[in-house]
């Protein structure tokens, strides 16, 4: 009963979750497009600020594009949807979630700006250009990446059922850990669990910073056409720490949860839990992203 309890909890929490990624809280929505139009307004400013040499007006540009990726992180999105959802369904510290979660917000920013100035300055293309390319092709492929994360999640958590289900056959010899045979009898789960995460965080990232913003385009942009490209692109890395700052507080939350959720629980009960959250996570995070990618399209 208290595993069930447990695990209705977890799964609410996740339901939640994926409703604020997807924009569901419309009044969270709105105060937060409006937030992110009204410094975008404000950024402009600073950047012609910048430009008639203004004095603090690079501090003031840097405060109001981390105030801008705030509001932006806090809008629809999948980014912290899928970081909140990994964090539930893999166990690994809050440290490794938090540098997933600056990460990836940091890889996002050095995507806008690579993308934008090998358009724009190497091919000459115009910024409605760049964002059709942004929304019409990078857009669906990043949806289609976090589904694949999902139904991987899926995949994985079936198989870690099945393997509790099937327990394996005693073997005709054994080896021990010292056997001194000559050779090793498989990776440790430590050698495991760091390939595993290290390719999840590929994925993870490739994921979420394959769209940049429109924002983060928007100040590059005007920032070129101005003269002073450095001040806009330092502007963009604010916004990815401003970003960041969501997704780490949701990425600690997912942790917590986590843990709160998986406390008191014997080893074979938490054996029998993780591969159920881990289902439950990528089911989440494959139907949400779903709705993404056909919308997108």
């Amino acid at each position: 009963m208290r595993r069930g309890v447990i695990l209705f909890a977890a799964l609410l929490a996740l339901g939640l979750l994926a409703l604020w990624a997807g924009g569901g809280f419309t009044a969270l929505r709105l105060w937060a497009l409006a937030g992110a139009r009204e410094v975008q307004q404000q950024m402009a400013g600073a950047v012609r600020g910048i430009a008639t040499g203004a004095p603090g007006a690079l501090a003031g540009l840097l405060a109001v594009c981390f105030a801008y990726g705030f509001f932006h992180a806090a809008g629809p999105g999948h980014g912290k949807m899928l970081i909140g959802s990994y964090g539930m369904a893999r166990r690994v510290s809050l440290i490794w979630l938090a540098a997933l979660a600056l990460v990836s917000s940091l890889a996002q920013a050095t995507v806008a700006v690579v993308l934008l100035y090998a358009l724009m300055v190497g091919l000459g293309w115009a910024r409605t250009q760049i964002e059709g390319v942004t929304e019409t092709v990078l857009a669906p492929v990043s949806h289609a990446m976090i589904l694949g994360i999902g139904l991987w999640l899926v995949w994985r958590g079936v198989a870690h059922w099945r393997g509790q289900a099937h327990p394996h056959h005693d073997h005709h010899h054994s080896h021990g850990p010292d056997c001194g045979c000559g050779h090793a009898h498989g990776p440790t789960p430590e050698q495991v669990a760091q390939i595993s995460g290290w390719r999840d965080a590929a994925a993870l990232v490739a994921g979420i910073a394959l769209r940049p913003c429109s924002g983060a385009l928007f100040l590059l942009v005007l920032s070129w056409q101005m003269g002073i490209a450095a001040a806009g692109v330092a502007g963009v890395y604010a916004m990815g720490i401003g970003t960041a700052t969501v997704t780490v507080a949701v990425a600690a939350s997912a942790y917590f949860l986590r843990e709160g959720a998986f406390e008191g629980l014997s080893g074979g009960r938490l054996a029998r839990a993780v591969p159920m959250i881990e289902i439950a996570v990528g089911l989440v995070v494959a139907i949400v992203s779903a709705g993404l990618l056909t919308s997108a399209l």
